[in-house]
């Protein structure tokens, strides 16, 4: 199973500024961990997500891993400038089925945000990067549009068209149960095997081993957490539903026998550094 850390999703919508020394001390103690990626940064606008202005200051100090890098871009300029960091192996880009939430999160349509995902996908190409599209509002509209799991499937087939090879469904609201999880993912991952699917839920503690469970029985094997379920979209709501805590995927996977390449004292060590950094 692929953990990804997402530290990126824990900081950004922490209102004081949190010092880029501070930063780089977390992550390299993230690195050591042995997540399979790393969501460290993003390349959007600092009037938008002020927390992420130094992204690429903090980049030029993280040590050298194994564990790979995600940034997340908005626009095409972004992603360029993304591009222009050797070691970063992922952009990500936050796709919505909601086309309220995807003017309030890029102020962009449907449409609109379709056509920039083929501008990103040729610019990774191009530059010999991966393209992770988070689909966000997969499990339900919290702004009253209609919402049904044929409508995801059918962005995720005009995403695979465009040559997107991973997608992660994004809880964003906490709004995700087994009753949407399961027949999802049971549908996307059949009729789409040439995507690796992923899950990015975000949960209240009492919730989130049905979540889990759910979406890797399933098929789901690539899961978002972040330490101790810090952060949140702070496009979507005003309530804030955290993300999945990461130890709760890992007492999941020791519980389940599942392999990770997770280094249990290493993650403790950066458990105990989150407690210090937030």
């Amino acid at each position: 199973m692929k953990i990804i850390e997402c530290p990126r999703d824990a900081m950004q919508g922490i209102k004081d500024f949190i010092p880029t020394a501070q930063k780089v001390a977390y992550l390299n103690s993230l690195l050591k961990v042995g997540f399979d990626t790393l969501d460290f940064g993003s390349f959007v606008s600092p009037k938008a997500i002020p927390q992420m202005r130094d992204t690429a200051n903090v980049l030029s100090q993280l040590d050298d891993s194994n564990t790979r890098f995600l940034a997340i871009v908005a626009n095409k300029r972004g992603a360029d400038e993304a591009c222009s960091f050797h070691r970063i192996d992922y952009l990500g880009y936050p796709f919505s089925v909601s086309e309220n939430f995807q003017k309030r999160n890029t102020n962009k349509s449907i449409d609109q945000s379709l056509s920039l995902v083929e501008q990103l996908q040729n610019t990774c190409v191009k530059h010999h990067k991966s393209l992770v599209v988070y689909m966000s509002m997969a499990f339900g509209n919290p702004y009253g549009e209609h919402w049904h799991e044929d409508i995801v499937a059918k962005w995720g087939e005009k995403l695979s068209d465009l040559g997107v090879k991973i997608i992660a469904l994004s809880d964003t609201t906490g709004v995700s149960n087994p009753n949407n999880i399961k027949p999802l993912f049971s549908l996307l991952i059949k009729e789409y095997p040439q995507i690796e699917w992923g899950a990015h839920l975000h949960t209240h503690l009492e919730s989130w081993r049905e979540k889990v469970e759910a979406a890797y029985n399933s098929g789901c094997r690539r899961f978002d957490g972040a330490i101790k379920g810090y952060g949140g979209c702070p496009m979507a709501k005003d309530d804030l539903v955290g993300n999945m805590p990461t130890e709760k995927l890992l007492s999941f996977t020791q519980e389940k026998k599942i392999e990770t390449a997770i280094n249990t004292l290493a993650f403790e060590s950066a458990y105990n550094k989150a407690i210090d950094t937030f």
